[in-house]
């Protein structure tokens, strides 16, 4: 029976939620075709479409939005945020940026370009695209594991090292600027990686001098799974263990709009002084001055706040014990999902849930529509609309091993009694799966397609 943990936090404020009727979702859909990126936040109940930006933030966040000192250069704010990244992160060299893909978007334009290839465990969505809009190549070497919805490996999300070391030698050591490992992997399921994992990918990358970036959005979650899964640090505080895990770095990106607990912010970090030289200059001309890097300096308050808070263990295992509490009522149904569930995200395995849609009708974003009109929840596809490769010269494309559908939960934001309900929904239509039909794209953009495709219903 799935145990709902108690929430270390009191409610001091609400939001109403909209409740629509069935005809009004099917009108919604119709107009947004059938992708949820487009419909409106009030035509939505339940909002899983993304964890990046939507957590509640503490009432000590906002009293420090009050504390905002809007100066151009030198804001206090800013020197409070430096501070915490050198104990949590153990980093000197870093700016603040407007958000993950500000962070991805100074650092690739630097060190990637035509001929470069960019390993990871796995690149997420705006990771690859920042990459391969330079004409470098973005390759994803997660372990076998990773790629197997029930297999259970406490570590799923781990870099497969041997692959590694195959790719630098194929493609040289000239050719990779750099290398980097996804925390927690989000498109696997969340799937946390291991000390050991990164340890055993730094003294590789060492050998060959090759720098070491981590993409820590979800850092506090990854540590939190090493505290619970992995031999020896079981007794460990999580800024320990971060401290550990980042020790192995050159640097990293960050999204702070996960496990910094904000609506906005970002981070970039690194060991190198030359690149930070270059990575200011560069900020300055897209970001902002290397002091408030495009956020409001009551935001960079904000955040320096939340990446303490996300380091609580009470609050993490709320937090993951959430993710696990729905991922428990699925599977007691019977629904098919990724298994063991990961930190921000429980993760419908498509393929299983829909096996009568072939790939090429995305049954990921056709389970996507089916989760709305049913009961107004908005979840995101991770399948063949959003990592489908296409072959520029004979249009040939090349689908993904996993068709799955996120739902990602925002942090302190919805109770049991709404993971509930949208357990009883999934349920539902897994249980009328037969009825759910495939779709057809009938409009793309060359990246990033998922975000404003449209479609139409192969019925």
């Amino acid at each position: 029976m799935a145990h709902y943990i108690l929430e270390p936090f009191k409610i001091k404020s609400v939001e109403a939620m909209p409740v629509t009727t069935r005809d009004a979702r099917v009108q919604f859909m119709r107009e947004a075709g059938y992708n949820i990126f487009h419909l409106p936040s009030r035509a939505v109940t339940i909002d899983f479409l993304t964890d990046s930006g939507t957590s509640a933030m503490s009432d000590h966040q906002w009293a420090g939005i009050m504390e905002g000192d809007e100066a151009y250069a030198g804001s206090r704010n800013y020197y409070h945020l430096r501070d915490v990244v050198k104990d949590i992160f153990g980093f000197d060299l870093f700016v603040p940026t407007h958000q993950g893909r500000g962070a991805e978007q100074v650092l690739f334009s630097i060190v990637t370009g035509p001929g470069k290839t960019i390993p990871n465990n796995t690149h997420f969505d705006t990771t690859r695209a920042n990459i391969e809009a330079r004409g470098a190549a973005a390759r994803d070497l997660v372990i076998p594991e990773g790629l197997a919805p029930t297999n259970r490996h406490p570590f799923k999300g781990n870099m497969d090292v041997a692959a590694l070391e195959k790719l630098i030698q194929q493609v040289g050591v000239a050719n990779i600027p750099l290398a980097m490992t996804t925390i927690t992997n989000n498109a696997v399921g969340g799937q946390p990686v291991s000390i050991a994992n990164i340890r055993a990918t730094k003294e590789l990358l060492a050998r060959y001098q090759i720098p070491f970036y981590i993409d820590a959005c979800r850092y506090a979650e990854n540590c939190y799974f090493i505290q619970q899964r992995e031999p020896g640090y079981r007794d460990k505080s999580i800024k320990e263990i971060a401290r550990e895990l980042f020790s192995y770095a050159d640097g990293f990106t960050m999204s702070a709009k996960k496990d910094g607990l904000v609506n906005i912010g970002g981070l970039l970090a690194t060991r190198d002084p030359a690149l930070f030289e270059q990575i200011q200059n560069r900020l300055i001309l897209t970001e902002g001055f290397p002091t408030y890097g495009g956020l409001a300096r009551r935001d960079l308050e904000a955040l320096a706040r939340g990446l303490v808070e996300a380091t609580d263990e009470k609050y993490l295992a709320y937090r993951t014990g959430q993710v696990a509490y729905l991922a428990e009522r699925l599977l007691e149904s019977g629904v098919p999902i990724v298994e063991p569930p990961g930190g921000h995200a429980v993760f419908l395995d498509a393929k299983r849930f829909l096996p009568h849609i072939p790939q090429t009708q995305f049954p990921a974003q056709a389970l996507t529509v089916a989760l709305y009109l049913e009961g107004g929840i908005r979840a995101v596809e991770i399948g063949g609309v959003m990592f489908a490769q296409k072959d520029a010269a004979t249009g040939n494309v090349t689908y993904p091993m996993l068709e799955l559908v996120r739902l990602a939960i925002p942090r302190r934001v919805y109770t049991q009694s709404h993971l509930d309900y949208v357990a009883e929904v999934i349920t539902k239509v897994y249980e009328t799966r037969e009825s759910v039909r495939g779709l057809k794209m009938v409009y793309e953009q060359a990246r990033l397609r998922h975000f404003t495709a449209r479609f139409v219903s192969t019925n």
